[in-house]
């Protein structure tokens, strides 16, 4: 995390709007030479003074109140996303300590689960972003992955840096993007874990790509979709992922990924499953 990542990522949300989109007249504010709304007019609609955002902006002013963060979100349209984001950013400066107790096992219950997923890839992480354990057909489909070390075994970090990664995902810069906004908020909300501040280093020397898309403050969170990948045997396929959150094992994620039942991508998982053999072991 950077010394001033609330007015970052002020700045750069401010700079992605125009004044249209928050119903501003065209006329207002003539003469605008670059696009994005002017800092006095994020004031003007958050009920604060420019000197005051200006200084939030530049990190000059002390953490603001709730009130002010929730004008802030309003002018600024945030969604439910970005506003949790911009409220973790507020809060790390208030000196909250992240529990340093970051559970990386995998239960045994939890590793049945996986072996029973015979027709699924899955895999679990924990709050680091750390793969703690995946199934034969999650290994089959990102090669590599499960041969890392511990520390290394993120399916960011491989995404972002291995060029497998590149031949994988049909539509790798839209799922590299998806990594790193959801690498932003991890961070924001665990501004002292430093194995996601070694990650974020470690792509920011590594990855081409990282430095700029980092840098735009993009923020999400998704927990289900679909995505198409490619693999060298098996052929195309078209998966739905769905994210579920464990309940015993605070931190930690289960990621599955499946395909429409009597579709074509079935079939060709169940071609894949039929090659694995053991599964992948944390």
């Amino acid at each position: 995390m950077g010394k001033n990542d609330l007015g970052e990522f002020l700045r750069a949300r401010r700079a992605g709007l125009t004044p249209d989109e928050i119903g501003l007249p065209a006329e207002f504010g003539g003469g605008r030479r670059v696009a994005g709304l002017r800092r006095g007019e994020v004031a003007q609609l958050a009920g604060v003074s420019t000197e005051y955002y200006t200084r939030l902006e530049q990190g000059r002013a002390r953490q603001p109140s709730e009130q002010v963060l929730h004008a802030l979100c309003d002018a600024l349209r945030f969604d439910d996303i970005e506003r949790r984001h911009l409220f973790a950013l507020a809060g790390a400066t208030a000196g909250h300590q992240d529990r340093t107790d970051h559970s990386a096992r995998l239960r045994p219950a939890l590793r049945q689960v996986l072996d029973s997923m015979e027709l699924a890839s899955a895999f679990v992480s924990d709050r680091n972003l750390t793969v703690v354990g995946g199934n034969a057909l999650w290994a089959l489909l990102f090669p590599g992955v499960a041969e890392l070390p511990r520390q290394e075994r993120s399916m960011a970090r491989w995404t972002l840096l291995d060029p497998r990664a590149r031949l994988v995902w049909c539509d790798w810069e839209r799922v590299a993007r998806d990594y790193v906004h959801g690498l932003r908020l991890a961070a924001a909300a665990q501004p002292r874990n430093q194995r996601i501040a070694n990650l974020i280093g470690e792509l920011m020397m590594r990855s081409p790509e990282f430095p700029a898309w980092w840098s735009e403050h993009r923020v999400q969170e998704r927990s289900t979709g679909l995505k198409r990948l490619r693999h060298p045997v098996a052929g195309d396929l078209e998966l739905q992922y769905e994210i579920f959150t464990s309940v015993a094992d605070p931190g930690q994620s289960l990621v599955v990924y499946t395909a429409q039942a009597g579709s074509p991508s079935e079939e060709r998982l169940r071609l894949l499953a039929s090659w694995g053999s053991e599964p992948a072991r944390s």
